[in-house]
């Protein structure tokens, strides 16, 4: 049987995929930004209410995958909070400057998670030579990589993803994800040979609001790429604070 992991975000979504059959969800928050870690409160009410088998997106930020102690801190904290709370697994990466997967962060993630299952997420899609990266991942232990083929989707990646799952010859489970939906899923499975895929399966609606307020704006008009990271700048915080101190 072919395993179907639907990419959720929210209990909303993630009482949908189980309505809709789903084999196992990838609960995320942040799916804008390619998804980050979903809160406590979103995860305790779908391991609560909900019977779908649960991994659990660790990821502290958006951008990339190469992350600092505090971040790192954050990481293994939430894994904690996740396996203490009962969820099946996690999937997470982490990656050193070079474009190689960090074995040393990797395999603390792993000793905080066990014994739930590890999956790498699309860091893999990063690195700089996918097959070192499927070697490493399998000494470390990892039981799956959710990859699109080092290719923006699915369906442009799919040799590559065919010759991971023929060199991972059932030591690690090769997961199809990005840009697959109804009508390529089959597709992907058969040229693929892939046991598992992952997959968003969303439709879009209007809001129900009856006021809509056309001038503020809650996000930000400008995306950035990958290698963009946008941080809080402790410089200017302070500029901010002696701007206003003293003001009654």
């Amino acid at each position: 049987m072919i395993t179907c992991e639907v990419c959720v975000e929210g209990f909303s979504g993630a009482a949908a995929a189980e309505a809709g059959g789903g084999h196992r969800i990838e609960l995320c928050a942040g799916l804008i930004e390619g998804g980050t870690t979903p809160s406590l409160g979103t995860l305790s009410l779908v391991l609560e209410r909900l019977a779908i088998p649960t991994v659990v997106l660790i990821r502290p930020r958006g951008g990339d995958f190469l992350y600092n102690d505090r971040e790192f801190d954050t990481m293994l904290r939430d894994i904690e909070l996740v396996r203490d709370a009962g969820g099946l697994g996690i999937a997470t990466g982490v990656l050193t400057a070079d474009g190689r997967i960090d074995s040393v962060q990797f395999e603390q993630l792993i000793a905080a998670a066990r014994p739930m299952s590890i999956t790498c997420h699309r860091a893999f899609d990063m690195t700089r030579d996918p097959i070192d990266a499927l070697e490493t991942l399998i000494t470390l232990g990892v039981d799956r990589v959710l990859t699109s083929g080092q290719q923006p989707r699915v369906p442009e990646g799919l040799e590559l993803i065919r010759e991971l799952v023929e060199l991972a010859d059932g030591r690690i489970s090769i997961m199809p994800g990005c840009g697959i939906n109804e009508e390529n899923a089959r597709d992907v499975v058969e040229k693929t040979g892939a046991n598992e895929i992952h997959f968003t399966a969303f439709s879009h609606q209007q809001s129900g609001m009856t006021y809509r307020n056309p001038r503020p704006f809650m996000g930000s008009v400008e995306v950035l790429g990958e290698y963009d990271l946008q941080l809080t700048d402790p410089a200017r915080v302070r500029s901010f604070v002696n701007q206003v101190e003293g003001v009654s």
